[in-house]
């Protein structure tokens, strides 16, 4: 009991981050469009006295987007978060928050300026201590209030533009399920009218910075409640898996003995309640998920249907679309061919990378698999599962990353689906994310993974090693250049040779250049690359 006042108290005193910072959620914040909060460090807005940041203008991608989306002025979301703020804190250096209160991920310190690392492991590879602390967390994150964010429970043309505010306190853990039903909720187009064809999170590029982002926040979350700044999240490497390994009483909920869509009584998850799971419900309404208990958890793995989603994924799935060299390709949506992030997300074939609507493959396949409430988008986070899931989903982005270095621009900077281009701002985050500056390797974003893990690098052989990889790419073709360099000298100086030969030798006029016995079949050139 001591132990739990202790956490609750950590709760009250530390910020959290996600959506809507609750010094923000007022009228006059609204009507100024304007959300830059003083530090507590030293009461000025965004820190600007201690010099970690200011208020800014927020500068918005000019850049074209796709056609997928034919509307404009109709989302809240649409050039986030102008239509709510256009002014936030600019954070400085290594700081970071909605008010530069705190640091970049991969840093720590007064003044952030401390390197930090940690290493998410496979969740079978922890001790049972660590694994009862995760499942401890996770408990309490579900039953702690948020204490600076808030959730919005209207659009803002129902807060009447700003001056009638409708915001919600909200759980940590609930938090981030909002989030994930925000961010890929369908387009509200009056009476009874919605446009499903949208999705700030999924079925375009941003899919992997953007999970990558929301596991980044939520570890941080967990961090502050408990003061464990060690902690990670685990990962459930799913690869050749013959059932829900995670599925038993001792991790994530075994089966019900009578019900095979609930969890286990035997489960603390089998008293947890779902929200934000009943899409043509609002829809219909034209009003937002306001975090109303729904019921508990579903989940009913290997019953899926099979003509869809068969099995687990394979790890030679795994490994065909790592070895895809191009990240995104056009129309770069799900139709997307030969594309490593549709192939990943599951919307292209994982032995062809060829577009198949009417299957799921990899990251889809495992939603579909759990045959419950990871199955449906927008309410999928309601599943504890859904954070072991997308953080080996993360990993496999991240040996992507690592085998083929892509540089920033191979990110898509213009005519993605709406919200997808490099320099958009991540949907519903604030503080403000863009796509691309998640785009690189997690060891610069303060994490590893266990089993991609490598012996540190002297900063010498930080500096060479891109050099190196490059020409590593690139060794084939200067070997072909050396080779046919060879052929073009060896050519002159040949005939140099044989006309010396002739003037010292047999006369020109009688000397053949090959003798009678020789094979002309047998002659060949080859340069191989």
């Amino acid at each position: 009991m001591l132990l739990f006042a202790m956490v609750f108290l950590l709760v009250i005193l530390q910020p959290s981050t996600g959506q809507f910072p609750r010094a923000c959620a007022n009228t006059q914040s609204l009507l100024r469009k304007e959300c830059c909060p003083p530090w507590d460090g030293d009461g000025s807005p965004c820190g600007e006295l201690s010099r970690r940041g200011s208020c800014q203008n927020i500068l918005l991608s000019q850049a074209p987007l796709g056609p997928q989306f034919p509307f404009s002025g109709v989302d809240d979301r649409e050039d986030w978060p102008s239509v709510f703020y256009n002014r936030t804190c600019q954070c400085q250096g290594n700081f970071m928050g909605f008010n530069c209160g705190e640091c970049k991920f991969g840093f720590s310190g007064p003044r952030c300026t401390e390197r930090q690392l940690r290493t998410r492991r496979n969740i079978f590879r922890l001790t049972s201590r660590e694994k009862d602390k995760f499942l401890a967390y996770l408990n309490l994150a579900k039953n702690t209030p948020s204490p600076e964010y808030v959730i919005a429970t209207g659009t803002y043309t129902q807060m009447n533009n700003g001056s009638r505010p409708m915001f919600r306190n909200i759980n940590i853990y609930d938090l981030f399920v909002w989030m994930h039903y925000y961010v890929s909720r369908d387009t509200l187009l009056g009476g009874s009218n919605v446009w499903r064809d949208i999705d700030f999170a999924h079925e375009a590029p941003g899919f992997l910075p953007w999970h990558r982002v929301f596991l980044l926040l939520w570890e941080r979350e967990i961090q502050k409640m408990t003061g464990d700044d060690n902690f990670s999240v685990p990962y459930w490497d799913w690869r050749d898996a013959k059932d829900c390994e995670v599925c038993t009483d001792e991790y994530m909920g075994g089966r019900h003995p009578t019900n095979p869509n609930l969890l286990s009584p035997a489960s603390f998850f089998s008293s947890w309640q779902v929200i934000c799971s009943r899409s043509e419900e609002y829809n219909s309404q034209q009003v937002l998920c306001n975090a109303t208990r729904e019921g508990p958890i579903l989940r009913n793995p290997g019953n899926n249907d099979k003509s869809r989603t068969p099995r687990i994924p394979t790890s030679a799935e795994v490994e065909f679309c790592v070895s895809l060299t191009q990240y995104e390709s056009e129309p770069m949506d799900k139709m997307a061919n030969y594309s490593f992030r549709n192939t990943l997300e599951g919307f292209a074939d994982p032995r062809t990378a060829i577009s198949n609507l009417s299957q799921s493959g990899l990251h889809n396949a495992l939603h579909i698999y759990m045959n419950g409430s990871m199955s449906q988008v927008q309410g999928s986070a309601n599943d504890p599962i859904f954070l072991l899931h997308h953080a080996f989903v993360d990993s496999i982005f991240e040996r992507w990353l690592r085998r083929h270095r892509p540089m920033l621009e191979v990110y898509p900077a213009a005519n993605a689906p709406i919200g997808h281009n490099r320099e958009n701002y991540m949907v519903p985050f604030i503080p403000l994310y863009r796509n691309g500056e998640f785009f690189k390797p997690s060891r610069e974003l303060g994490y590893d993974y266990e089993y991609l893990q490598q012996p540190a690098l002297s900063p010498f052989q930080e500096f060479l090693t891109p050099y190196l990889e490059q020409a590593r790419q690139i060794w084939a073709w200067l070997v072909g250049a050396a080779v046919i360099g060879g052929i073009v000298t060896a050519v002159p100086a040949g005939l140099i040779l044989v006309y010396q030969k002739k003037r010292r030798g047999t006369p020109s006029e009688i000397q053949p250049l090959l003798s009678e016995s020789e094979d002309y079949n047998n002659i060949s050139y080859q340069s191989n690359f």
